[in-house]
């Protein structure tokens, strides 16, 4: 089908809206969505799978706008489209409570797939969507259905390209051979200080190429009929994502055309004017379109109505001729699980165990009853032990690539119908940040493992041991950082972190603790509350030690010498803060009796513990960085030993 008039028109609208909505709040990105916007109108009228009426369709193609300044157009898309983004909400563009704020926010305004605007996390989101695709369509088509049959189309810019979680992502995507993930790059050499020129000289098409991408070019980013042949190229790709280089103007049509000034300001109202007397756009009204693009929008959705109905129509046979297949694909995408996905005979154990070598026993469990689980690792699967023995087609090696990893597990997350989880080492978590502070805004499933959590792991010394990132992980909102402190704690995290369908941090122990069975009847009730009091009862205490992870043992082995002394210590694990944080204050008064003192026990940074102490306290910490030594030597080296903990507190106690 050829493009008219109309389609022109349809364009227009679009850049019209966006620039009328930066205008109006006096604070956005025009340049993106005046150069950008024809592309997108021919992406989503002419090639893109989806239904307005029905943004959450499980086979709908995706769409990650990964240059998420450029908000204003998707808004504007989604007001024409259909899905539901009144006109009264394009008006109050980034303010208070708004469905259109400053950066696109998942969960928050329909169509929206991904949080983006840290540039290059969407890129590498729309990665993870494609591998979630590619994994559920090996399980579930046939050769009769191809139910699961999508593509994931995402929008870049300039700065994307140069991010270092980009290239990760695209390394990994071209090695994966994802050949229906589909990436244009809005090409228009500006950035916020001026022309790419000054930092990013590099043959981009050249580059993909070397990361096995096929690469398209489209000469003229406003040539309607060039960027839909690249399009129906790209999405007939049968061995390689595609990434097409659209070369565009950003600011077309303003004052500020191909400047940097464009990027991040607003056109004022003469500005605004003189920009839709050269799109020949006849109203200079703001938020005024014409009325015949109404029925011309709602032909697309429609069409998009028709292909879910076509589906669905699929699925009902799907469900009559391969039943235990279409069982199990609701059961994928079912936020629900089985009861009993741990259960009492899983918790045999004869030895101490690393709590990173319980994760694995755990995870070889689940895998057998939870079929989505995903493994995936930084090349660290055997030090992490991650990896599922019985299942290796769900193992996914992400290579030395954390940033990304970080992001395309949220991606997985964001598709649905999988559960996957990303490890590596506790120290490397800083590389993963930006994604994982990504997964708690958005509140998604992700999990991300880390091992080799404390100065414990010793002789790899201070650049592989944590001592600040536990804590620093602590600071974000909405994510639940676990770290316990035995094989049963472990088991029962796992559990609490499938179930509980949250964004969560697992951290566990490289070297080996002793596992409490004389606790395991606290600890299976007392692990769902976050914090609970493993030795001791409430009202007949000197004191309160309060410790996480392997620190637990320790003190537990320190309130046995102190016991001797005749000094009674209540113990509290705390394997989540955050979850502790959440229980009712009846609990929480119960496990810290605020007319004790308390002796808060962790192997990393101890700030964020004097939140709780509520009166007199001694926190037993690590305030310095590592030291590379045998296991041993580096805890009595920072007085981890229940002797030197036990002095500690002596001396506390009488002061």
């Amino acid at each position: 089908m050829s493009f008219n008039e109309t389609d022109n028109l349809a364009v227009n609208a679009i850049r019209t809206l966006a620039i009328d909505m930066v205008e109006k709040a006096n604070s956005g990105h025009p340049g993106l969505p005046l150069g950008l916007a024809p592309a997108a109108y021919v992406l989503w009228s002419r090639h893109l799978k989806h239904n307005p009426s029905n943004p959450e369709w499980l086979d709908r193609d995706r769409f990650v706008l990964s240059a998420g300044h450029g908000s204003a157009m998707l808004y504007a898309m989604l007001h024409l489209f259909g899905y539901g983004l009144p006109m009264d909400e394009i008006k109050r563009f980034r303010q208070a409570g708004s469905k259109t704020p400053g950066h696109p926010e998942y969960g928050h305004t329909k169509g929206v797939e991904t949080t983006t605007g840290p540039l290059g996390q969407g890129f590498a989101n729309a990665v993870g969507m494609a591998i979630a695709e590619k994994r559920l369509a090996a399980v579930f088509n046939t050769p009769e259905f191809g139910l699961i049959d999508h593509h994931t189309y995402v929008f870049a810019g300039d700065g994307d390209m140069m991010e270092g979680v980009s290239n990760e992502a695209a390394s990994l995507a071209g090695h994966l051979k994802l050949n229906k993930l589909i990436c244009l790059y809005d090409s228009n050499g500006i950035t916020i200080d001026g022309s790419t020129a000054i930092t990013f000289t590099e043959d981009v098409k050249k580059h993909f190429l070397a990361q096995e991408w096929n690469v398209l070019d489209v000469e003229n980013g406003n040539d309607l009929e060039e960027l839909d042949r690249a399009f129906r190229k790209a999405g007939k790709s049968a061995d390689k994502p595609t990434l097409i280089i659209a070369k565009t103007h950003i600011g077309f049509g303003s004052p500020k055309q191909d400047t940097k000034g464009v990027h991040g300001e607003p056109l004022n109202h003469d500005e605004v004017l003189a920009t839709k007397k050269a799109l020949c756009w006849p109203w200079e009204e703001p938020f005024k379109y014409p009325e015949e693009l109404l029925p011309h929008f709602s032909a697309f959705a429609q069409e998009g109505g028709k292909a879910e109905k076509k589906w669905l129509k699929s699925l009902k046979s799907y469900r009559e001729k391969a039943p235990e297949l279409a069982a199990r694909l609701s059961e994928y995408f079912s936020p629900e699980l089985p009861e009993n996905i741990i259960r009492d005979e899983d918790l045999v154990f004869d030895k101490p165990l690393a709590t990173r070598e319980a994760s694995s026993k755990a995870l070889n469990l689940l895998a057998e009853r939870v079929e989505n689980l995903i493994s995936g690792s930084a090349d660290l699967a055997a030090s992490a032990k991650t990896d599922f023995a019985a299942h290796p087609e769900r193992n996914l090696h992400f290579g030395i690539r954390e940033h990304a990893m970080g992001a395309i597990v949220n991606g997985m997350a964001l598709h649905g119908g999988l559960r996957p989880f990303g490890s590596t080492f506790l120290v490397f978590s800083d590389y993963m940040r930006p994604a994982i502070r990504l997964a708690a805004i958005m509140n998604i499933p992700s999990t991300f493992v880390f091992t080799h959590d404390s100065v414990g792991l010793g002789e790899d010394g201070p650049t592989h041991q944590p001592v600040e990132q536990l804590m620093s992980l602590r600071l974000i909102p909405n994510l639940a950082v676990w770290r316990p402190c035995d094989a049963y704690e472990t088991f029962y995290a796992w559990e609490r972190i499938l179930k509980n369908r949250k964004p969560a941090v697992l951290v566990l122990s490289r070297q080996k603790l002793p596992v409490q069975a004389q606790h395991k009847e606290r600890i299976k009730e007392g692990l769902k509350k976050g914090g609970y009091v493993i030795k001791g009862t409430p009202g007949r205490a000197d004191l309160e030690i309060v410790a996480t992870g392997s620190e637990v043992s320790l003190a537990l082995d320190a309130a046995a010498l102190l016991e001797k002394a005749g000094i009674m210590a209540k113990v509290v694990s705390m394997p989540c803060a955050e979850v502790f944080a959440a229980q009712s204050a009846e609990h929480r008064s119960e496990v810290l009796d605020k007319a004790l003192p308390k002796v808060f026990i962790e192997a990393g940074r101890g700030s964020g513990w004097r939140e709780l102490a509520d009166g007199r306290s001694l926190t037993i910490s690590v305030e310095t960085f590592g030291l590379s030594a045998p296991e041993k030597e580096v805890l009595a080296h920072f007085g981890f030993t229940p002797e030197a903990v036990t002095a500690k507190i002596k001396e506390f106690l009488k002061k």
